[in-house]
């Protein structure tokens, strides 16, 4: 904070302790305060509520704040889960989805848009309809199929739909590489060279670019293959080894989304998304969260 603000402040106090006329002192104050104000980024997230916070709505909302984007939330799904499964899914009627859109829309200027969690077909239909009106400029879509319990959380049904009106909206989609070979109905990939046929196929399908996550890959780096009209890049890290990596795949998505909010291009959105997950997974087990697979620390730099 500048000298010049602090100094400001201190005058006016100053003043209201000597029987200066408060309403023109408040007036003061309320002046230099807006002359500070800041327009924060917005980001919005569409997806399910995790009801023990590691993952979906509330993963996403804690990654936004972590790196300084406002967040804004649709909710598609109320799950019952904790850090051992999913005991329950409470499907949000697809009227009431298209109802939350058009009420941030309307009011925020979102910057960024990251879909997770959206479980049916007339969600998708919902969703797809609420982009095709208000046109974000940046849109994630993480194809959240399977929990990392292995609770499914997206109807066989609905994977059409995904593939058929939710892909082509998107500016990114991340799938891990169990979700990559289900899109595609294949085998899961084992190798770089069936990673990479993958990832081309699936950039045809209309979405500009495809980010295959490798953290249920092997090996001792755990390496994300990024594909767009610009060819492959591969990105790496080191593989943590923990059981606490619940909301791993929503934090990384809304990561990206955060970087693209405040204006990173695509690919250094995607840089600065693996650096900061990768240090959330390594800070994991310092939360001694829940008794089965635990969330990531999305304060890692705070505490």
């Amino acid at each position: 904070m500048e000298y010049s603000y602090l100094k400001n402040l201190l005058a006016i106090t100053r003043r209201a302790r000597t029987g200066h006329d408060p309403g023109k002192i408040a007036c003061k104050i309320a002046g230099i305060a807006a002359s500070k104000a800041m327009t924060i980024p917005v980001a919005l997230t569409i997806a399910g509520s995790d009801s023990s916070g590691g993952a979906g709505i509330q993963a996403d909302l804690k990654t936004f704040a972590a790196l300084g984007v406002y967040g804004a939330s649709v909710i598609t799904a109320l799950t019952a889960q904790n850090t051992n499964g999913v005991a329950g899914i409470h499907q949000v009627p697809s009227d009431f989805v298209t109802a939350q859109m058009d009420a941030v829309f309307s009011d925020l200027d979102v910057k960024a848009v990251k879909i997770g969690m959206v479980a049916q077909p007339a969600t998708i239909d919902a969703i797809a309809a609420g982009l095709a009106r208000w046109s974000p400029r940046h849109t994630v879509l993480d194809p959240v199929m399977v929990a990392t319990s292995g609770d499914r959380l997206l109807a066989a049904e609905a994977v059409e739909a995904l593939r058929t009106k939710l892909i082509p909206r998107a500016s990114l989609m991340t799938p891990n590489l169990p979700e990559a070979a289900a899109l595609l109905d294949e085998p899961v990939a084992s190798s770089p060279a069936a990673i990479e046929s993958q990832g081309k196929r699936l950039l045809a399908t209309g979405c500009p670019a495809v980010l295959i996550k490798g953290g249920h890959g092997q090996g001792a780096e755990s390496i994300d293959y990024l594909f767009s009209g610009d060819g492959v890049m591969a990105l790496t890290a080191p593989r943590i080894v923990t059981r606490n990596t619940h909301g791993t795949g929503c934090s990384l998505s809304s990561a990206i989304a955060a970087a693209l909010a405040k204006g990173e291009d695509m690919v250094s959105a995607v840089r600065s998304a693996k650096t900061w997950i990768s240090a959330a997974i390594a800070a994991a087990d310092r939360l001694g969260v829940g008794q089965g697979h635990g969330p990531i620390h999305h304060f890692h730099k705070f505490y």
